[in-house]
């Protein structure tokens, strides 16, 4: 019988960990890692049965992939009922969805006090600046989680750094709290093995195509119980309309609760363009020097070249803004590089780019060009087969033929290749944040 067993878990101030054991048939997608999460607040006094959600949060969607049941000690009944309603949602959106049941010696039903207080995550990107203003009279506490798009490792330490120093500077600014979640919730489970056997069936990785809605939810679950949070945000990066196989959508996020808490979806009825709009309005009105960080290079700034760098300041023009005076270097000029590189198929990129390029283009339809350079663009734009753009997109071959061989590997064989295989993953890409 196939199984994924939790056990061991211990919470020693702010920081829960717990070992995970699989049955031999799902070794190959669970490292010799114990998970890890720390808080900064204390968490020693939070139930034994929400301190297992961060660990069920991750693992669930590997054993329901699997046909897998999962057990552990407790569980708070809220989120059990939870993880029904979630396994239900990807079951219809993912054929490769088989479902399991999850077994606990005991459920508890807490009574946690509420403080009124509001979780929303946060980046400083556009979907999370946006619910920010659309929630700002709420004051809500401001979450950062590592261990995704920057890693635990020693080497992202500047990146998590600078991201904990601009989200600081913006609670500050805007009288509100944050809290600092710390995770190896990616690399104690084995990414690049998930991604060998599930990418032919997925747009992006994993965790962004599968995982991410409900494990960076259930992961504030101990800091949301410790701080009596009563409602918690995560923005939504597509809008209504597009029906793509994402992690993170209103029939994922929407069902995700606990004792005491309840998760929401944000800004789904707006487009991503629209959303700036609304920031725009916030900055004529509320905050002239707002900066936005959406750049997935480096934390520090946007490095102005990449294709969200360029995606944001082509939306921050549409919107009456100028993106230098946001965050984005971006002048006439770089409309012919960004046209250059879309053409040649420079990014990797996905269905949900393809979408927000059309939002652009439907935005810029309505928008009389401001230079030249951004006619030019447009005309260009609106002529182009954006499936093309993303057919020009593809992964290498040898990178696909990489994932074929770790999936059709035998364990064993695969145990003893597995450092050959971490070392050839970093070609490979793994996860995609937020857009």
């Amino acid at each position: 019988m196939s199984s994924i067993i939790i056990d061991r878990l211990t919470a020693d101030d702010g920081t829960l960990e717990c070992s995970v054991r699989a049955s031999a048939d799902l070794e190959r997608f669970v490292t010799d890692e114990p998970f890890r999460t720390s808080y900064d607040v204390p968490i020693a006094d939070v139930p034994d049965g929400v301190l297992a959600i961060p660990v069920l949060a991750q693992i669930c969607p590997v054993a329901w992939a699997n046909g897998a049941d999962v057990y552990v000690d407790e569980v708070d009944a809220t989120f059990a009922r939870a993880l029904e309603d979630v396994a239900e949602s990807l079951s219809a959106m993912y054929d490769f969805i088989d479902g399991g049941t999850l077994y606990a010696r005991s459920t508890i039903d807490p009574d946690p006090e509420g403080t009124d207080e509001t979780g929303l995550l946060f980046t400083g990107g556009v979907d999370s600046t946006y619910s920010y203003v659309r929630h700002r009279e709420e004051s809500p506490t401001l979450i950062s989680v590592r261990g995704w798009t920057i890693t635990p490792d020693a080497g992202d330490d500047e990146k998590w750094d600078a991201l904990r120093t601009r989200v600081s500077s913006f609670a500050r600014e805007h009288d509100c709290e944050t809290a600092f979640v710390e995770s190896n919730m990616l690399s104690f489970l084995d990414h690049p093995m998930l991604l060998a056997h599930y990418k032919r069936h997925v747009d992006g990785g994993w965790y962004s195509s599968v995982g991410h809605g409900l494990g960076l939810l259930g992961l504030c679950a101990p800091m949301a119980y410790a701080r009596g949070m009563t409602d918690l945000y995560v923005a939504a990066t597509h809008w209504e309309g597009i029906d793509l196989e994402w992690g993170s959508r209103p029939d994922i996020d929407d069902r995700v609760r606990w004792a005491g808490t309840q998760c929401h979806h944000d800004g789904y009825d707006l487009t991503r363009q629209e959303r700036l709009d609304r920031i725009a309005d916030y900055v004529r009105t509320e905050a002239p020097t707002l900066q936005l960080q959406t750049c997935n290079d480096r934390m520090d700034g946007n490095c102005g070249a990449c294709e969200k760098c360029y995606r944001t300041a082509v939306g921050l023009r549409l919107s009456g803004l100028e993106p230098d005076d946001h965050g984005y270097p971006f002048d006439d000029g770089d409309y012919h590089r960004l046209r250059r590189s879309l053409e040649r198929g420079e990014w990797v990129l996905g269905q949900d780019e393809r979408h927000m390029w059309a939002d652009i283009r439907e935005r810029a339809r309505d928008t009389a060009p401001a230079t030249p350079a951004e006619r030019t663009f447009f005309e260009w734009l609106e002529s182009v087969d954006l499936d093309d753009l993303i057919s020009a997109s593809e992964p290498p071959l040898s990178h696909r033929l990489l994932r074929a061989g770790a999936r059709n590997t035998p364990n064993a064989v695969y145990n003893t290749a597995y450092p050959a295989w971490t070392a050839a993953k970093a070609g490979l890409r793994l996860v995609r944040s937020d857009k």
